[in-house]
């Protein structure tokens, strides 16, 4: 729950700033000195761009985050007995003896996005933090594709 809200103050912050940003490209670009009005046209791309990344984020959370319900409600979602290290993360040699089981289950069936995303799971609770994202985007694009 902390990191939610942390991530959700973090967006209103950047929100925010990407507000006051795009009013001073405006001033900028209001003063007709043409380095001003090339900053200010850049000034304008740039939270453009940090807008459109800060929604593929959030979009990324929420499908993914409703998989994970999905699976919940239908009782599909692996039992999280693995110990714990004193930060409260999964103890990654016990993660790592269960991964297997999981990438059998892609191997086996490759266009299952349930498999993608406990594969996804598995990669989260190994601490390998990047290709938990590719799986759960693996298992978004699947799970879309067969709706």
């Amino acid at each position: 729950m902390k990191a939610r809200i942390a991530a959700i103050l973090m967006a209103f912050v950047l929100v925010l700033y990407l507000a006051f940003a795009v009013q001073y490209s405006f001033v900028l670009i209001g003063t007709g000195i043409p380095v001003a009005v090339v900053m200010g046209v850049v000034l304008i791309a740039l939270p453009i761009i940090a807008a459109w990344l800060l929604w593929r984020e959030i979009a990324f959370v929420l499908r993914g985050e409703r998989l994970v319900r999905v699976l919940g409600a239908a009782g599909e979602l692996p039992i999280d007995d693995l110990p714990r290290r004193p930060s409260g993360r999964p103890d990654r040699a016990a993660a790592d003896a269960q991964f297997p089981a999981y990438q059998s289950a892609v191997e086996a069936d490759p266009g299952s996005w349930r498999a993608w995303l406990l594969l996804g799971l598995a990669y989260d609770a190994s601490g390998d933090k990047s290709r938990a994202r590719w799986a759960t985007r693996e298992a978004i694009k699947l799970e879309r594709a067969a709706r």
